[in-house]
């Protein structure tokens, strides 16, 4: 889901209220960045060529900010980017902070001081430490993948650092020793920030929702899409869904690395989102939200997960029941052989059930019902509950749970549940060509994932990814 190696990136939110004051509503802009990136090189390159590079992606940005500023004329608002992204205010202004001898955090300051708007961008942070410190680097510093928060006067209000590191990020990065969980206030509701893989986690994602009671989630990333269920678009729509609050994630768009897909996602379905891994081309994306997701009339009702599955009688193993590896992980599945059914699949103590009719059963493509429960340890360590519909990659068996971007096969409902041990469940619907699903399923409160219409695409997968964070 991230790169193994570190990578310039940056992308722009933008979040504009419909009245100066509180608001219950508000529009909200995300630009996916298509970075500009240094030659490859062997050598560290000069603090000056560096920060002409940072310039030059800047005044991407800075453009993008415009184009948003455009769209909300007048209105007070909101923009953000990073090594991912920015937020910004339309207000009133006047003077820049000085950060000498960090030009960077100048330009942003001077930028939400000129535009009048809060700018969060992720940039690196170092912390001198010394030996009175065990754990302190032997160049006598910690660094920190960091986001900052500039607001309307160009004064920073607000710092998190990043604890869950991906991969070989470790190798350039520390992490703080307990997890941050940071937020701000603004006149369309309470905001909380988090970056990359930190989503995976409770510490500090579910915190910020389920504790701290923000509203709106601001996710810079640099995500690199793993199908058939860690997609940029499909996963961070699921989150949003399932914890039940607005998400507005700017990835960076690097088809090389398998990166794009940014969206702006409210809890009942995605507003707009962008997946393009044919061009090298940014996008602005712009959409209203609800300032108070939770308050608003057209908010999911809370999920009893494991309600329905848990009265569905329980069946014994099947003898067509057979294993497969989706991302390492072994799945047990059944294949859908008939043009519609009720089906079971059991994986310890997770029994997933699904009741499905296709308009037409293919014999080119073979779609199964998937469960695992279990502990996930590849490129990260968290234990897993996951009930998933899915397209195999062939008619081969073998192939099952391997990526698949496409689809023939047209489903007329479906309606799927397990008997979750977790409160954390996100749901996911996935069409054919990476498309996502708005306003064509919900999740009832017993805990059953249907298509609220004929599915109108093909199906991927439809997929309830839990989170038993108890058990990492």
């Amino acid at each position: 889901m991230l790169p193994s190696q570190p990578l310039l990136h940056a992308a722009v939110f933008a979040l504009t209220a419909l009245q100066a004051l509180a608001s219950d509503t508000f529009i909200a802009a995300v630009y996916e960045h298509a970075v500009i990136l240094p030659d490859a090189t062997d050598e560290p390159v000069s603090p000056d060529d560096a920060l002409a590079l940072m310039n030059k992606n800047m005044d991407v940005l800075e453009g993008a900010i415009k184009e948003a500023a455009q769209q909300v004329l007048g209105l007070l608002g909101m923009l953000l980017i990073t090594q991912s992204f920015l937020v910004f205010f339309f207000s009133f202004s006047l003077k820049c902070i000085r950060f000498a001898p960090a030009p960077v955090q100048e330009r942003l300051s001077c930028m939400a001081r000129n535009n009048s708007i809060y700018v969060v961008a992720n940039v690196g942070d170092k912390k001198p430490c010394n030996a009175s410190d065990p754990s302190c680097p032997s160049d006598g510093r910690y660094q920190y993948n960091t986001d900052v928060v500039f607001d309307p006067e160009g004064k920073l209000v607000a710092r998190y650092h990043k604890h869950n590191l991906f991969m070989s990020e470790a190798l350039f990065f520390n992490y703080p020793k307990e997890p941050e969980a940071v937020t701000f206030e603004t006149p369309f509701g309470k905001f909380g920030i988090f970056t990359c893989f930190d989503i995976l986690f409770r510490k500090p994602a579910v915190v910020l929702v389920s504790e701290l009671q923000v509203d709106t989630v601001l996710f810079p990333t640099a995500w690199m899409n793993v199908l058939p269920f860690l997609t940029a678009v499909e996963f961070h729509s699921a989150w949003a869904m399932g914890m039940r609050v607005n998400f507005l994630a700017a990835n960076t768009h690097h088809t090389n690395l398998s990166m794009t897909g940014s969206g702006i996602y409210a809890p009942d379905g995605a507003r707009t989102y962008y997946y393009n891994m044919k061009t090298e081309d940014g996008r602005l994306l712009v959409a209203k939200l609800d300032s108070h997701p939770r308050l608003s009339p057209a908010s999911p009702p809370a999920v009893s997960w494991s309600s329905y599955a848990s009265s569905v009688k329980r069946f014994s193993p099947n003898d067509h029941d057979f294993e497969g590896l989706i991302f390492h992980d072994k799945f047990t599945f059944t294949e859908l052989a008939k043009p519609e059914g009720n089906i079971t699949v059991c994986q310890k103590d997770l029994c997933c059930h699904l009741n499905y009719k296709m308009a037409g059963k293919r014999e080119d493509e073979v779609y199964v019902l998937g469960a695992f429960d279990g502990l996930h340890v590849v490129e990260g360590q968290y234990y897993l509950q996951i009930c998933t519909l899915l397209k195999c990659q062939s008619t081969d068996r073998n192939t099952c749970g391997q990526p698949v971007e496409t689809a023939q096969t047209m489903f007329e409902m479906f309606s799927l549940s397990g008997t979750f041990g977790t409160n954390y469940v996100f749901p996911e619907v996935l069409y054919s060509g990476v498309e996502l699903a708005p306003g064509e399923f919900e999740v009832l409160n017993d805990g059953r994932l249907m298509s609220k219409t004929r599915p109108t695409k093909p199906v991927i997968t439809v997929t309830l990814f839990g989170r038993w964070y108890e058990k990492d």
